[in-house]
């Protein structure tokens, strides 16, 4: 008699053929990873060839053949009921005895390790399953908590059968794959009480851009299965790999989802049953895991997708499910597989999308991909609804599952209700290369079928559905024949989100990342309000900002640990390249709209001259709120291990003013030199040029402010429409403002850039500077190539003044 059954002991990577990809991955973390602390569940495998000795069975090829040869899968009613019957035919050409025994006889040595009616899972894994371009993900059927062997036998007949959902069948005829040359096997897994715990998915890469250095955790209370159906939002965490292998231990980036449901075991006794219960709002406003917990799980990552690697003999970025243990309080591994998405794109041409209008915005949720698209809306509420769908249409549901793929495929884009970035939709969409908006609260509501919308995923981690059809353009610029110059270009980054996509893309490091817009777009409260609440008049501001900080130390640890995750995360993308840092650059009217604000800000008739940049960080009205700046900065340097920070004081009047700064910075741990801390200035006010050599002395380097310096040496105010046709960096006194600042720079021995956006809007004034011997030149990144280009024919040129 064939033996049907290997334990995870006996089986490893080179196991595909017998055991299917899942299966196989499971055994060579059980017998390959344990030894380096990585815990999975123990458990055994029915093999494929049992399958393939129930096809053999008389009159059950034939039948198969008869059903699915010539099938036309777009006839969405005749592919479900000729996947029924092929499902019928294989549930009963499995029931046999000698599998029956010999599952029987596995379950029981089961039991002796884990103890008489021990949970398990029961999965299948095709023997094509995780080849480069296809990953067979939810086509197949799984099965919970199943807890004694009849019920064990019951469910993998079931599993066997689910070769011929519809979805697979689906499948493999998109995916040019032979029905009758795909083989099913099935792993049998004891399950971890995360039930009472958590679960979740890691992926070593970032799941949108493809950026190869975090790890991207996700995770939910309870049975891990609510995420990929997308039933949840999940909390999502960011580990920097670099660092982590130089031993800093601190999470880059957190973002709290929703988790609005946790799923649990069916009543004792019921086995393979599960139910979904709500999640009390006291435990949805915290993380599911804690910080140290997300590190264990980013080192268990990085050692598996290490040894994948060197088993593959190549970068292998892998997709990995994790569960902890209400039970034991552990973490474990209960699956991995080759990321088969981000890591297969190509990088020799970068895609671009961008808006040219807006329109009214319909709904928001979670962003998956960068792309646009518009079309009009179709409302699925059910399988019912499927044969409805035409191509082309916006898909619009609570959630999707793996029986909607057909429709997917069609579809030029999706918006659910629920769901994060790791659940069903979002996981399809990427591997269709279509934009979704996920976790689009009242999207169902908003959006009836018929509607014309534009779905945005190219402005962050935000995704818009705006109202009609929006223009939008796309870039495409292939990378291989991009000319590099020898002077820097940078990029200036305003927010976090686009830092993984924009570091990408080719450049020399961020030359300008704003402080403020990460003030403003993911703290939003006034730091001497998070000090001072007492001074807040308003009872609304005090209570919002309550909630804000719900979870924190102190409001103070708030502000840092939101702000050092932000600038964090920048520094990461790029590392180890420089990355300057503005210091808060707000204006008063601007500090004032920042919630709890107008208590602590005076009113200017004009800010943009008020107190602004390095006058506010030693004045008495706002040095503790600089302080928390000081102290976020420190912690991305010291404690995240992103060395690459420099840091640059915004509108320092004079000289007298920046040796306040530095001192000020010192006092607050931020000491010029100290751990190779190198502080610039701007150098945007006509005196910065003016007494340049004096300045030379305070600061490491200059970044000329474009906008600024125009407006003060042409005296015209750029906020105002009636002189801005003044307003022109081209000027001839404009022009001899850069060439005293490059000049005198470089007499002085200090790095000397640019980050306004003139030399983007005017090629001209790249090539300018380029002949004057600027260092660097840092444009928002749409505007890079086209920079690198003007670079590249000013180099050609002439040689550079003062070589």
């Amino acid at each position: 008699m064939a033996n049907y059954i290997r334990s995870f002991l006996e089986i490893g990577l080179n196991d595909v053929g017998l055991v299917g990809g899942k299966t196989a991955s499971l055994g060579e973390l059980y017998s390959a990873l344990a030894s380096q602390g990585v815990a999975v569940p123990n458990g055994f495998a029915i093999t494929a060839d049992a399958y393939r000795d129930a096809l053999l069975q008389p009159g059950v090829a034939e039948e198969l053949h008869r059903l699915l040869d010539g099938l036309d899968k777009r006839k969405i009613k005749q592919l479900a009921a000729t996947a029924a019957k092929a499902r019928a035919v294989i549930y009963k050409a499995m029931d046999t005895a000698p599998i029956r025994e010999q599952i029987v006889e596995a379950y029981r040595q089961l039991e002796k390790e884990a103890g008489k009616g021990v949970a398990v899972a029961v999965r299948s894994s095709a023997t094509a399953e995780d080849l480069p371009n296809a990953s067979f993900a939810g086509q197949h059927e799984s099965f919970l908590n199943v807890r004694d062997a009849k019920d064990l036998f019951e469910a993998c007949r079931r599993c066997f059968a689910s070769i011929f959902t519809d979805r697979a069948i689906s499948y493999r005829i998109d995916n040019g794959f032979d029905h009758f040359k795909v083989f099913l096997s099935v792993a049998v897994m004891k399950m971890v009480r995360s039930d009472i715990g958590a679960s979740g998915v890691i992926f070593t890469l970032d799941t949108e851009s493809g950026f190869r250095d975090v790890v991207f955790v996700t995770g939910c209370y309870g049975l891990g299965e609510t995420i990929v159906q997308g039933q949840v939002d999940p909390d999502e965490f960011y580990v920097h790999k670099p660092t982590l292998a130089q031993g800093f231990r601190r999470v880059l980036r957190r973002r709290l989802g929703g988790k609005q449901i946790r799923m649990i075991y069916g009543k004792r006794g019921g086995s393979h049953a599960t139910l979904t219960r709500k999640v009390p709002d006291a435990e949805r406003r915290k993380f599911c895991i804690s910080d140290a917990e997300v590190l264990n799980l980013a080192d268990f990552a990085v050692r598996i997708e290490a040894h994948y690697s060197k088993h593959a003999g190549r970068p292998m970025p892998m997709d990995i499910e994790w569960a902890k243990d209400g039970a034991d309080g552990k973490l474990y591994i209960i699956q991995a597989r080759p990321e088969t998405v981000a890591s297969q794109r190509t990088a020799d041409v970068y895609e671009t999308y961008a808006l040219k209008g807006r329109g009214a915005v319909v709904v928001t949720g979670r962003a998956v991909g960068e792309k646009i698209a518009a079309g009009r809306t179709r409302r699925i509420a059910g399988a019912r609804d499927l044969s409805n769908f035409k191509p082309g249409e916006i898909l619009v549901a609570p959630a999707t599952s793996p029986d909607w793929e057909p429709i997917m495929k069609i579809a030029a884009g999706i918006i659910t209700d629920k769901g994060g970035r790791t659940c069903h939709a979002a996981i399809v969409a990427r591997e269709l290369g279509i934009p979704a908006v996920v976790g689009a609260t009242h999207a169902t509501e908003k959006l009836k079928t018929g509607t014309n919308v534009t779905i945005s995923c190219a402005e962050g981690d935000i995704g818009s559905v705006y109202q009609g059809t929006v223009a939008f353009d796309v870039t495409r610029t292939p990378v291989s024949e991009l000319k590099q110059p020898r002077t820097a270009i940078m990029v200036n980054v305003g927010t976090p989100e686009i830092a993984f996509r924009t570091a990408m893309q080719p450049q020399g490091g961020v030359g300008l990342a704003r402080m403020e817009f990460i003030i403003s777009e993911h703290i939003g409260v006034h730091p001497m309000a998070l000090l001072k609440p007492g001074k807040i008049a308003s009872a609304k501001a005090k209570a919002a900002i309550a909630r804000m900080v719900q979870g924190y130390r102190t409001p103070a640890d708030f502000f840092i640990a939101r702000l050092s995750e932000g600038v964090g995360t920048i520094a990461a993308a790029f590392y180890p390249k420089p990355v300057i840092v503005r210091l808060s650059d707000f204006k008063t009217n601007e500090y004032a709209s920042l919630l709890g604000g107008e208590a602590f800000e005076p009113r200017e008739e004009n800010p943009m001259l008020g107190f602004r940049g390095a006058s506010r960080y030693s004045h008495p009205a706002y040095a503790e709120g600089f302080a928390l700046e000081c102290a976020a900065l420190r912690r991305v340097r010291e404690e995240m291990g992103l060395s690459n920070l420099r840091i640059m004081v915004p509108f320092c009047r004079t000289v007298e003013e920046g040796k306040r700064v530095i001192a000020t910075m010192a006092a607050n741990g931020l000491k010029r030199g100290e751990n190779g801390l190198e502080i610039y200035v701007m150098c945007e006010i006509p005196n910065n040029v003016i007494q340049i050599d004096a300045f030379s002395q305070l600061f490491d380097g200059f970044s000329i402010g474009s906008n600024d310096l125009t407006q003060l040496t042409l005296g015209v105010d750029r906020d105002s429409d009636i002189v801005a046709f003044d307003f022109d960096e081209r000027d001839p006194g404009m022009l001899e403002m850069f060439r005293l600042a490059v000049t005198g720079a470089r007499r002085n021995g200090r790095h000397v850039g640019i980050c306004g956006e003139a030399p983007a809007n005017y090629p001209e004034i790249a090539r300018y500077l380029t002949q004057l011997g600027i260092d660097s030149i840092s444009v928002n990144p749409s505007s890079v190539f086209r920079t690198m280009a003007a670079v590249v024919e000013a180099e050609a040129g002439p040689a550079k003044a003062g070589a």
